[in-house]
C-alpha cells in the first residue's frame, strides 16, 4: 500500500517537474538561439532556418540528459545538433538557391551587396576553411570547441582560420575589382 501511495504522490508532481524542466531548458538554450539560427540560415537558407532550429531544439530537449559539460560547452553541443539537422534537411529537400542578379544587388543597397559578396567568398573557400570560419565566426564557438567538433587540434583550427582569412581577403578583392 505504501508503494502505491508513493507512486501516486510522484505522479501528481509530474506536470510541475516537467514545467520546471522546460523553463530550465529554455533558460539554458536562450543565450545560444541567435547563433543557432544564424548557423541554420547559413546551412539551409533563412526560409528553412526556423524549422531546422525548431527540430534541433526538440532533439536537444529530448537528449538534454545526455549532455556532458566535460565533453564541451553547451553551445558546441547545440551547434553539433543544428549541423546534424541541417544535413538531414538538405538530404530531404534540395534547396532552391537563387543568387540575385548584380542589378538587383545594386538596387538593394551597398550593405546587402557586401553581405552577399562575403557569403559568396565564404562559399568559395575550401571545405575545411569554410567549416572553421562558420563555426568560429558565425556559431561563435571557442577554438577548443571548434577543434573538438572537427576532431582536430586547436593549432590546426588556428592555421585554417589564418589561411581562410587570407583567402577571403583575396576573394573579396577579386570581387570588388
Amino acid at each position: 500500500m505504501t508503494v502505491v501511495r508513493e507512486i501516486d504522490e510522484s505522479a501528481g508532481d509530474e506536470p510541475e517537474r516537467l514545467a520546471s524542466t522546460d523553463a530550465a531548458f529554455g533558460e539554458w538554450v536562450a543565450p545560444h538561439l541567435s547563433a543557432l539560427w544564424a548557423l541554420a540560415a547559413h546551412e539551409v537558407g533563412s526560409a528553412a532556418a526556423d524549422d531546422v532550429v525548431q527540430e534541433s531544439l526538440l532533439r536537444a530537449w529530448r537528449r538534454w540528459s545526455t549532455y556532458d559539460p566535460l565533453r564541451g560547452t553547451a553551445r558546441a553541443w547545440l551547434v553539433a545538433i543544428v549541423l546534424d539537422r541541417s544535413r538531414r534537411h538538405r538530404v530531404r529537400r534540395r534547396p532552391e538557391t537563387s543568387v540575385p542578379a548584380s542589378t538587383e544587388l545594386r538596387d538593394a543597397g551597398p550593405d546587402v551587396a557586401m553581405r552577399v559578396g562575403i557569403e559568396q567568398a565564404v562559399r568559395g573557400l575550401p571545405a575545411r576553411q569554410r567549416q572553421v570560419v562558420v563555426l568560429y565566426y558565425l556559431a561563435d564557438l571557442a577554438l577548443a570547441d571548434v577543434a573538438a567538433l572537427l576532431n582536430v587540434s586547436q593549432g590546426a583550427v588556428k592555421a585554417q582560420l589564418f589561411d581562410a582569412r587570407a583567402n577571403l581577403r583575396r576573394l573579396l578583392e577579386d570581387h570588388d575589382g
